[in-house]
């Protein structure tokens, strides 16, 4: 694990500090457990797994509220510099990427409870499991890199974005053909396509989060570089 954080002379300050990044860090596994919950509530058609995801939404909401006043309090009374304002400012930001995660995946689970009412399970199953489990693999890995301040593992989660990107754009166009030769299948399928639809602004979201942890550690702002040019560009920085 890298070491970020200053052994400040003030023992208060270093607990603050310490206390933001585990709040982060728990908010982050409530708002992961919501995406694996979501999904397999839909996959197994789990209606009353679908409304624990739903009800977790207020943690994420509240864990959102405590991060940001203890941000804003951290700022006005210690006025860091330094590692210490790039880790409360990345902090601040990647925190709203997680409340949105945390959005889709209620979305995710609205629609597994629109879909279980309907009754049979229609085409594109097969999508949402695989899309599903590479992006529930995705937020995995970004907590786990803030866990460990692994810029590597940042920048494997941003470049395997595009491979959500790759796979959803196929399967967008695999289920508007379906719903052209089956028009019958419409309602349904639009169910699936608004469900990979979050998958993919959960990626989206995973990536930048890996983005704020970069600048975090190396103070580069990469919001707007590329995933292939991530790594040179951290490389050239070093």
């Amino acid at each position: 694990m890298q070491e970020f954080t200053t052994d400040h002379i003030s023992q208060q300050f270093n607990k603050e500090l310490e206390a933001l990044r585990q709040h982060f860090l728990t908010m982050g596994g409530v708002v992961e457990n919501q995406v694996q919950d979501a999904l397999q509530a839909l996959l197994e058609s789990n209606g009353e797994l679908a409304e624990k995801v739903k009800a977790q939404d207020k943690i994420v909401n509240e864990l959102d509220g405590l991060i940001d006043d203890e941000c804003n309090r951290i700022l006005a009374i210690r006025q860091p510099a330094a590692s210490d304002l790039r880790m409360i400012v990345s902090i601040s930001k990647a925190v709203g990427e997680l409340e949105r995660m945390g959005d889709e995946a209620k979305k995710v689970a609205r629609m597994a409870l629109s879909l279980i009412e309907e009754g049979e399970s229609p085409r594109g199953y097969v999508e949402i499991d695989r899309i599903g489990q590479m992006v529930s693999r995705m937020v995995h890995d970004t907590l786990d890199a803030y866990a460990r301040l692994d810029i590597e593992a940042a920048i494997k989660v941003a470049e395997k974005d595009r491979r959500v990107d790759q796979e959803y754009e196929a399967s967008m166009r695999s289920l508007v053909t379906y719903m052209m030769e089956d028009p019958r299948s419409i309602s349904r399928v639009m169910n699936v396509i608004w469900v990979l639809r979050s998958l993919e602004r959960i990626a989206d979201h995973a990536r930048h989060t890996c983005q704020h942890l970069i600048f975090m550690v190396k103070g580069v702002n990469v919001r707007h570089v590329s995933a292939s040019d991530l790594s040179n560009m951290i490389t050239k920085k070093d």
